[in-house]
């Protein structure tokens, strides 16, 4: 139901009853882990074939559908970077973390797609 609701929701942030997801952009990301100051989680939420094509060092795959049978699996106080293809999955995925009380959610602005080609956000 959640899904449903947030897929129909605005594309460019979930804010159906729950908050709005931070965005983050690559570069964004790529400076934290060169930093190291902090051990960040990135979480895939494609399918595993997508996946399977090509992923970010050390990404956890939990694939948007098992997100609430999974949730366990991830600390609700570290800071986790959500992606997908292009950054629509990953809104849902992030809103619905938020939802769940986990904090330090931030969405990969414009997903896999965006870190390949070095967007910027700029």
């Amino acid at each position: 139901m959640f899904f449903t609701r947030a897929w129909n929701g605005t594309p460019h942030g979930v804010t159906d009853g729950v908050g709005s997801v931070d965005q983050v952009t690559p570069s964004q990301v790529k400076e934290a882990i060169a930093q190291g100051k902090e051990e960040l989680l990135l979480l895939d939420v494609r399918e595993p074939h997508e996946h399977s094509l090509g992923h970010l060092p050390g990404a956890k795959l939990i694939p948007l559908q098992e997100l609430p049978q999974r949730v366990g699996e991830l600390d609700p106080d570290r800071r986790i970077v959500v992606y997908c293809r292009s950054g629509h999955r990953s809104l849902t995925a992030g809103a619905y973390l938020k939802l769940l009380g986990f904090s330090r959610v931030e969405n990969l602005q414009g997903g896999i797609l965006a870190w390949a080609t070095g967007y910027s956000g700029h």
